[in-house]
């Protein structure tokens, strides 16, 4: 006898239908958690780097100093020379052109400060014949403060500690970190075997040692790479400005080539500086106004062609990254640590840059609209295929 409609009764739903729904929503709060986890982070990371950064700072500093010799250092090494004595010599060569560079910046520097009284009364009179120009200005200020009633404010004057006492303060701390900086980046460069060989065998599965290692491949020569590729574009960068102001009868090109191409290593920061102390100085020494803006000029030109051509051409699609978030790394990490977080932030934003490709971009936009927060790459960056069925 067959049931009756009023007896059927409807299927109720299997365990394994609400499994799915179930480990979807586990993901997704995880995945919610993890990402308030990470903007807490972003939010209180200034103020620890900040109140630590006698720690924080070398140990970074350090990081990137590793990732850019380490090639170098492996290049000694497979030519027969030890670890250790081809870590010393990759440290050893950075200092080397450090203090050479440090050496035919500061030196015209220190000479040319005898010459700034006279650059600044020069100044002031450029100013003044500017001013001169646009007197109906400051006269019809005068006129609106004397309608409206308006009287001058008194000029309250702060003391503040003098230039050389707060240089004196700051130098055993700069000294400190300098040589922590330079430690760590010995050690961390003469255990880079070492690392290599531990995240091999003593991963989790061999699949993780290989990701890790290729991961860690990857940033170091892309950093390593971009460091490189910049710097040879900055001392031509530096090279062409000395030349230019040899040929302008400037005084100390060399000092002015110098700081062209360190300045140049802060994106849109530097050349903005280079541009004003030239002007300043251009100011300072000409006899005109116009003549005086004339060096400023010639390298902003230079910046441009540079920046917009040749940099773009060199570098390729793989170093490019968007502005925006360059400018974000430029303003936080100088915000946390000041001029050298400004010269660490653009191989900081590489470094991460190159993890995120390996671990997985979070997918923000589509986490709102119910998708999986984080997408894994596959280890040999082709798309995953499906597991083959068993029968």
């Amino acid at each position: 006898m067959s049931p009756t409609p009023d007896q059927r009764q409807e299927p109720s739903p299997s365990r394994t239908d609400a499994e799915p729904a179930w480990a979807a929503q586990e993901v997704r709060l995880t995945s919610a958690l993890v990402l308030l986890l990470g903007i807490g982070l972003f939010l209180a990371l200034p103020f620890i780097l900040s109140i630590g950064a006698v720690v924080f700072l070398p140990l970074v500093a350090a990081l990137i100093l590793t990732i850019v010799l380490s090639p170098l250092a492996d290049r000694l090494a497979a030519a027969g020379l030890p670890n250790f004595l081809a870590s010393a010599l990759a440290m050893s060569s950075f200092l080397i052109v450090i203090a050479l560079a440090l050496t035919l910046i500061l030196q015209p520097a220190i000479d040319m400060v005898d010459e700034i009284p006279t650059m600044v009364a020069r100044l002031g009179e450029q100013f003044s014949q500017l001013r001169g120009a646009f007197r109906w200005l400051g006269d019809l200020n005068e006129q609106l403060a004397s309608v409206l009633g308006r009287e001058q404010a008194p000029e309250v004057v702060l003391a503040t500690p003098s230039m050389l006492e707060e240089l004196a303060l700051a130098t055993p701390s700069l000294v400190l970190e300098v040589l922590m900086t330079f430690l760590l980046a010995f050690f961390m460069i003469e255990s880079r075997v070492r690392l290599r060989r531990r995240l091999l065998d003593e991963g989790v599965s061999h699949n993780s040692s290989i990701k890790a290692a290729r991961a860690l491949r990857d940033v170091q020569d892309r950093v390593a790479a971009y460091i490189l590729t910049v710097t040879l574009i900055n001392l031509c960068v530096g090279a062409l400005v000395a030349f230019g102001a040899w040929a302008m009868g400037i005084d100390a090109p060399i000092m002015w080539g110098g700081l062209a191409a360190i300045l140049n290593f802060l994106p849109y920061v530097g050349p903005l500086t280079m541009i004003a102390l030239l002007g300043l100085f251009g100011l300072g020494t000409s006899t005109t106004f116009f003549v005086g803006l004339i060096p400023a000029v010639a390298y902003l030109s230079l910046h441009l062609v540079e920046s917009n051509i040749l940099t773009p051409a060199i570098l390729g699609a793989r170093f490019t990254m968007n502005p925006v978030l360059i400018l974000l790394a430029l303003s936080y990490f100088s915000w946390i640590w000041g001029f050298a977080g400004a010269l660490l932030s653009v191989p900081i934003l590489l470094t991460l840059t190159a993890l995120f490709d390996h671990m997985g971009h979070p997918n923000l936009i589509g986490f709102l609209f119910g998708e999986p927060l984080f997408g894994f790459a596959p280890l040999d960056g082709q798309p995953d295929e499906p597991p083959p069925e068993t029968g």
